[in-house]
């Protein structure tokens, strides 16, 4: 797709388009890389910002790693698609099929084993994508959460940044896509529940861990109305939105809201 300032307008205020133009032309965008129509870059802000776009779409589905919860798009994003109006980088995807086929497969098996096991994260994205048996209870992934705060309080005993969720919503998209809304489900409980026994500690990027914890409860919620459940399995699913007396006083009410919701889809 090509890609104008027109389109890049479109994706966000002017206010963030112009802060966006700053870093493109300050040279805060580095690290660019393709694949197919997947990009890739970092972009240098108040720390590195890791931001991802596809080709194939029309708004280009980007997503950034920065805590930006305003209107559109964030800076970081436009710059990234500022540097590619002249110029786009080098489309690694056929050197990848190259690669590809003149690889042995038990090779190519270890390499991957090898790096499943040094990336959490990764692993958990290779299962569910080929595994088709149940994954990682909501217990683990709520402490996977948990040790990222743990991680963010090591120096300081608060958390005044924002902390990158991106590997549970992405995890609890890729198991919704699959129509594995249990799984999906358990991801997006742990990941509420996390923040939720860890939300005192936090003391900065407030908007961001209330949109984390609103999109993640949401999602547990459509996940649990399409998933199909027996009325035992859907009563420990809705015991869990009850949180509203155990839970953080900051979270009652989106507590309250998503369980409400949940009632009335279900009565429907």
């Amino acid at each position: 797709m090509t890609i104008t300032q027109s389109n890049i307008r479109d994706l966000c205020t002017d206010a963030v388009f112009d802060r966006g133009q700053n870093y493109y032309s300050e040279g805060k965008v580095h690290e660019r890389r393709r694949v197919d129509d997947i990009i890739t870059a970092t972009v240098e802000g108040s720390r590195l910002y890791d931001v991802t776009l596809s080709l194939a779409e029309s708004d280009f589905e980007p997503s950034c790693t920065c805590p930006y919860d305003g209107a559109g798009e964030c800076k970081h994003v436009v710059a990234v698609l500022l540097s590619l109006i002249d110029e786009l980088p080098e489309d690694e995807g056929e050197r990848l099929d190259t690669v590809f086929e003149s690889i042995d497969t038990s090779e190519l098996q270890a390499f991957v084993r090898e790096e499943l096991a040094r990336d959490d994260a990764m692993l958990d994205r290779f299962f569910a994508t080929f595994d088709a048996t149940s994954g990682k209870s909501h217990e683990a992934y709520r402490d996977d959460v948990s040790q990222l705060f743990d991680e963010h309080t090591r120096e300081y005993p608060v958390v005044i940044d924002a902390i990158d969720f991106s590997r549970f919503t992405d995890l609890g998209e890729r198991y919704q896509d699959r129509g594995r809304y249990r799984q999906a489900a358990a991801v997006y409980r742990g990941l509420v529940a996390g923040i939720d026994d860890n939300i005192e500690l936090v003391d900065g990027a407030y908007d961001h861990y209330a949109r984390v914890f609103r999109e993640g409860l949401d999602a547990y919620v459509e996940c649990v109305t399409a998933a199909d459940l027996s009325l035992s399995e859907y009563e420990a699913y809705e015991q869990f939105l009850k949180r509203i007396e155990s839970g953080s006083q900051i979270h009652r009410e989106q507590f309250e809201r998503a369980l409400s919701s949940l009632q009335a889809t279900i009565e429907e």
